[in-house]
């Protein structure tokens, strides 16, 4: 019998989800395989980094130049893939009840809220896409844009939903600033495999399960 509840898988893997993206801060945007080597090499990640720290204070994303991309940031907080699923958590602890479908244009007024206000890290080229075309009124089922960088921004849905088709559509949905397949594809496998999981199967096993079952994806 598994000794850890269902309550307690969901929180792990929603807390897993943050610090795993927390120990990436450190690094994040930096797309130079040499400058990573030379300041992590063969060690492991011991401890939280503010963004840049054992590269001077600055990563270089590819075709945005070198800078600090998360200023707003130190070291514990998370980056902007951490924000999003933070984003989540908060709108749907704010719509609980009554129980209700996740449906982006709920999701769009406090997304501009925090993106406005209260956002702190590197704003992606797809969030500033998506931004600039809700302000021009752009329907809901145009918005976002071709990037094929797959993102996990659901995981507090877990919390919400039961079913595991009601997960994927949030996986989805939830990654609305990106039209790309194989981006949306990325976020319906991790949605499955999590959700099988956390309702008690073993990782490895849900993980081939659903790789065959997305075949055609893959």
């Amino acid at each position: 019998m598994n000794p850890i509840s269902k309550e307690q898988s969901i929180r792990g893997a929603f807390f897993g989800a943050i610090v795993a993206d927390s120990l990436c801060l450190g690094s994040h945007y930096e797309y130079d395989a040499i400058k990573i080597h030379e300041a992590y090499g063969s060690r492991p990640i011991e401890k939280f980094m503010s963004p840049g720290e054992l590269m001077g204070g600055q990563t270089h994303g590819i075709g945005w130049g070198e800078r600090n991309y998360h200023p707003g940031k130190k070291a514990g907080g998370t980056t902007d893939y951490g924000d999003y699923n933070i984003l989540i958590l908060e709108h749907l602890a704010a719509t609980a009840e009554p129980p209700r479908l996740f449906e982006v244009a709920d999701l769009i007024p406090h997304w501009i809220n925090r993106l406005e206000n209260d956002w702190g890290s590197w704003i992606c080229t797809m969030t500033r896409e998506t931004y600039a075309q809700v302000k021009q009124g752009v329907p809901i089922e145009q918005l976002g844009g071709i990037s094929n960088a797959m993102a996990i921004r659901h995981v507090a849905s877990h919390a919400y939903y039961e079913t595991e088709e009601e997960l994927v559509d949030v996986a989805r949905k939830s990654m609305f600033t990106h039209t790309n397949e194989h981006a949306l594809g990325g976020g319906e496998f991790f949605a499955r495999v999590t959700h099988r999981v956390i309702n008690g199967a073993i990782p490895a096993v849900a993980i081939q399960e659903v790789a065959a079952q997305m075949g055609g994806f893959f």
